[in-house]
């Protein structure tokens, strides 16, 4: 489990009123005391009202709450859904970033939303159609980039090919087929814009410099790429 993901699981168990030490949430989630002890400080320092009750534990300021965000059964349905949708992707980073913000948005469920969600999960199971996994560890990463215009280096390897190449990328835009991540970015060594696999990316490096938006989109990107198949087999 992430710090994050334990943070919000602490908060969420001070939520509900209780009283808890060190010992019991170190035996909980299987960390040092003194990694509890550093949770703790965490969530003060983010404006938690945490208190050490002498000699009982930590607990919650009286009068302190969460903002409420109500969920129908549908609703959190969905993302029970979508959790399982994910984890198709193969790729780790996105994968974990997702079971993170689940585990918080799951911590605001109503007691018999989050009964029917959890047995949902346990019913529920996506088949995956393609027998050849393609694992990445990239997409979060890359998602940052393309939002805030961020170049990139990469060491990228083409199918059936034993050569690596070095590109200098403006990441525009991803898109998923097969369970492949594909990302489409304007490449500098090509002076065109490119697709890649983002499993095929050995190396990646966000750089601090910017971009200017080109103003793509995916819509004119595929009638373009359309037009050009088309005159191929013309």
């Amino acid at each position: 489990m992430s710090q994050l993901a334990r943070l919000i699981a602490i908060l969420t168990l001070l939520k509900s009123k209780r009283v808890l030490t060190a010992t019991e949430l170190s035996d909980k989630y299987d960390v040092s005391i003194r990694t509890i002890y550093r949770d703790i400080q965490k969530l003060i320092e983010a404006g938690v009202p945490v208190i050490t009750i002498e000699g009982r534990g930590y607990s919650l300021m009286d009068g302190y709450s969460v903002a409420p965000v109500q969920f129908t059964e549908k609703q959190a349905n969905a993302l029970i859904t979508a959790t399982h949708l994910v984890k198709q992707t193969q790729d780790s980073s996105f994968i974990e970033d997702f079971q993170d913000a689940m585990t918080k948005i799951k911590s605001v469920f109503r007691t018999s939303i989050q009964a029917k969600s959890e047995l949902l999960s346990s019913k529920l199971y996506i088949f995956n159609k393609q027998d050849i996994k393609v694992p990445s560890n990239a997409l979060s990463e890359i998602q940052l980039a393309i939002t805030n215009f961020n170049y990139i280096e990469i060491n990228y390897r083409k199918a059936d090919d034993p050569n690596i190449t070095f590109r200098k990328i403006e990441p525009c835009a991803i898109y998923s087929t097969e369970n492949k991540w594909i990302l489409i970015a304007w490449c500098h060594l090509r002076k065109d814009y490119r697709s890649f696999r983002i499993d095929r990316i050995q190396h990646f490096k966000i750089l601090q410099e910017k971009f200017e938006d080109r103003k793509f989109t995916l819509k004119a990107y595929f009638q373009v790429d359309k037009y050009r198949h088309s005159e191929k087999n013309n």
